[in-house]
């Protein structure tokens, strides 16, 4: 049996589909999710999916005395992929403090038990918000960390250095911080996918929900930003391609290698689209016509961010390999098959 991993988070976006593709590279995985913003049918998407249930407990990472006791009880995790976060830029603005206890105190605690344990390794769900607006596009790693533009991106600049300390102290912790920038879509199967509690923070979830039917009408923020068309720039990468390099980081850190014990990679296609260009391309792919507005500029938002990913590619061996229009055809898929 190969390594035993804990995915924090893991019936999230992200979490979920990274805890698929660790199945049927042959992990074992154990899921922690406090279930805040995510549903327990995740896990039958994903048991549809590979045919193999993983692990699950329901436990929030604020509680210190159940995390300590999640560790009694599974004495033999070999590595831990770290997604457990809040994550809405405007809400973290709204209510900081809740992102810095559940943002950080998490993070601190499960540093704490790994670092008992026999060759520590630790994937970190970081992101592109750490470098604010970049002087230069594309974004490197080596990238200037500016002061951050939100609570949220705050507490992912923190927890980095965070990382990078623990490593320095103990050599032979081995980590690694990967830097997403904006993730859609979903599995081609369609057992999982975005799924929002409430209304959704992220462009996609939004064009899809607005076109089933879901929500009025979408917003988009801002059309007088120094762009193209006015609206902002990011980079968007199919989720599936997300969990692919979390698979390759991890078993990165399963090899032998020389060099820093903490590394830092960014993850996207190293393209921008705005967001008039993602809601041209959803028409295209789905036949929807979608109802939009322009609304005021949103509180914490960056003009463009797109990934310079030569790191990634050279050092990992990995790149993106699907389209906007793959990853905005199976996210529409997806809602299609959840309804409204």
């Amino acid at each position: 049996m190969k390594a035993k991993i804990l995915v924090t988070g893991g019936l999230g976006f992200i979490g979920s589909h990274t805890v698929v593709a660790l199945q049927e590279r042959g992990f074992e995985v154990v899921i922690i999710d406090d279930l805040s913003n995510s549903s327990l049918d995740v896990l039958g998407g994903i048991t549809k999916i590979t045919k193999t249930t993983p692990e699950f407990e329901h436990l929030d990472l604020r509680n210190k005395e159940k995390v300590a006791e999640f560790f009694v009880k599974y004495p033999d995790i070999n590595g831990i992929i770290h997604f457990a976060a809040s994550k809405a830029v405007g809400e973290s603005v709204e209510n900081p403090l809740l992102y810095y206890e559940n943002n950080l105190n998490t993070l601190i605690y499960l540093l704490q038990h790994l670092r008992e344990q026999k060759n520590p390794r630790f994937i970190f769900s970081s992101s592109c918000t750490v470098y604010g607006q970049a002087d230069e596009l594309p974004i490197t790693e080596s990238a200037p960390i500016k002061k951050a533009e939100s609570p949220y991106g705050n507490t992912k600049q923190i927890g980095e250095e965070i990382i990078q300390d623990t490593c320095k102290a103990h050599p032979e912790f081995q980590a690694i911080s990967l830097r997403y920038f904006n993730p859609i879509g979903s599995h081609p199967s369609a057992h999982i996918g975005e799924l929002p509690i409430g209304t959704p923070q992220n462009l996609v979830p939004f064009i899809t929900q607005t076109a089933i039917g879901k929500r009025k009408e979408l917003a988009v923020f801002g059309n007088d930003y120094p762009t193209p068309d006015g609206t902002c720039i990011r980079d968007y990468i199919h989720v599936m391609d997300l969990a692919q390099a979390h698979v390759v980081a991890l078993e990165r850190l399963f090899g032998k290698r020389e060099g820093p014990n903490y590394e830092v990679f960014n993850l996207g296609t190293g393209k921008g689209n705005s967001v008039l260009e993602v809601i041209q391309a959803f028409e295209k792919v789905s036949g929807e016509k979608l109802p939009y507005r322009i609304a005021a500029r949103r509180e914490g938002d960056v003009v463009a961010a797109y990934a310079d990913t030569t790191k990634a590619n050279e050092e990992l061996g990995w790149r993106a390999q699907y389209s906007l229009e793959e990853a905005l055809d199976s996210a529409w898929k997806w809602q299609q098959r959840i309804g409204r």
